[in-house]
């Protein structure tokens, strides 16, 4: 699917200025399953990089501009794209109002589980949604230790898979990746409430390697640690990906400091997400920011896949979305007043359907200015090994 741009400058205008905890990046292909710390399977955001405090409808309309691109990419006509825009929009409209008329604490604890996905799915799609579902349960640290780590000499290493995934010695200012690791992680385990940091502790640094990661983030920093438990059978596998600043920075008023943009991220992220990562923590490298969290972990989502995803249940996928997204943004924003603003009719609906479509035909020129540009010599353009 095609990446989305940056805010433009037509879409910054004057809104609601009701602002909750803005995921920033928010398109279908971010949202997923993943397990609760109860080690559940719930639905929701799961992507943090940008998040910031913003207005609610930048994410909102944004959304619904992805269901359009996502639609169009699948290979779905005018009438899919609309009643997925659509649906993602009015699904958010009356998730809203319904958090609205909740208390405080249901709202926090509210989550989607495997019977609210099935519910919103239509029949047809619900077949998939399990595969997805009953996937991601086998994706715990010790699948992960059989596709990426070997025994050697009796104790387990990181498989080398170059270009993804490459052992280094040395960082970039030449000092050992060991004392690299071991200062972020100083600072990781601090960042952590003190129960998680005893558990924490508790388990040794086995291996590093460095990892590319993926299509949005490329060209920053990623590390992938293996740590051993209470035996070989008892593996956790961490990430540290580098942190930037939010897209949205320049574009809001912060309301906030933070020591790091990595604390900006898993802050966002554990209120977003109502039911994140017991790992998640932060860390820094000189003027490198991370932020730390276990690697897959029971997590999984739809592959946006032309000829093989079934454009006709994009609707109802945009409509679990939509869900997910007031739920994030109810946690911490105010439900009644944005609900008071969507109204009890579809003029807002209908309103941001069009304006996704505007949205997704600007993407569409960005996209195709710049591979002309690149055809012509006029960027570099790096190519794969």
């Amino acid at each position: 699917m095609l990446p989305l741009p940056a805010i433009p400058s037509w879409e910054r205008q004057v809104g609601s200025n009701l602002q909750v905890q803005a995921c920033g990046d928010m398109h279908v292909a971010n949202f997923g399953v993943f397990a609760s710390a109860e080690r559940n399977l719930v639905f929701g955001i799961n992507d943090f990089d940008e998040t910031l405090p913003a207005p609610w409808e930048w994410d909102v309309k944004r959304l619904a501009t992805s269901a359009v691109v996502a639609a169009r990419f699948l290979g779905g006509d005018k009438a899919v794209c609309e009643d997925s825009a659509r649906a993602a929009v009015r699904s958010y409209r009356k998730r809203m109002r319904e958090f609205a008329e909740m208390g405080y604490l249901d709202v926090w604890y509210s989550k989607i589980d495997e019977r609210g996905i099935m519910d919103v799915l239509p029949p047809e799609a619900r077949k998939g949604a399990q595969k997805i579902i009953d996937k991601a349960r086998t994706r715990g640290h010790l699948q992960v230790l059989g596709k990426m780590a070997e025994l050697v000499d009796d104790a387990h290493r990181i498989v080398e898979t170059a270009p993804v995934i490459v052992r280094e010695t040395h960082a970039s200012d030449g000092r050992p990746i060991a004392e690299v690791v071991a200062q972020v992680w100083d600072q990781y385990v601090a960042s952590l409430p003190d129960e998680r940091k005893d558990l924490v502790r508790r388990f040794r640094i086995v291996d590093v390697a460095r990892k590319v990661v993926g299509v949005g983030s490329v060209g920053t920093r990623c590390w992938v640690l293996l740590l051993a438990g209470n035996g070989s059978d008892d593996p956790l596998f961490l990430q540290y990906k580098e942190a930037q600043p939010s897209v949205l920075s320049p574009y809001v008023k912060a309301t906030r400091t933070w020591q790091s943009e990595g604390q900006r991220v898993v802050i966002g992220q554990r209120i977003i997400q109502g039911a994140p990562d017991i790992f998640l923590g932060w860390g820094k490298y000189g003027p490198v920011d991370y932020y730390i969290r276990q690697l897959r972990d029971m997590k999984g989502g739809v592959d946006f896949i032309p000829g093989t995803t079934n454009v006709n249940n994009m609707p109802g996928y945009a409509k679990l979305c939509g869900w997910a997204l007031a739920m994030a943004h109810a946690k911490s924003g105010d439900p009644a007043m944005i609900g008071g603003y969507l109204g009890k009719n579809d003029s807002f609906d209908e309103a941001v359907k069009n304006f996704a479509f505007a949205y997704a035909d600007q993407t569409e020129r960005d996209h195709a200015a710049l591979a002309k540009a690149a055809k012509q010599g006029r960027i570099a353009v790096a190519q794969a090994a």
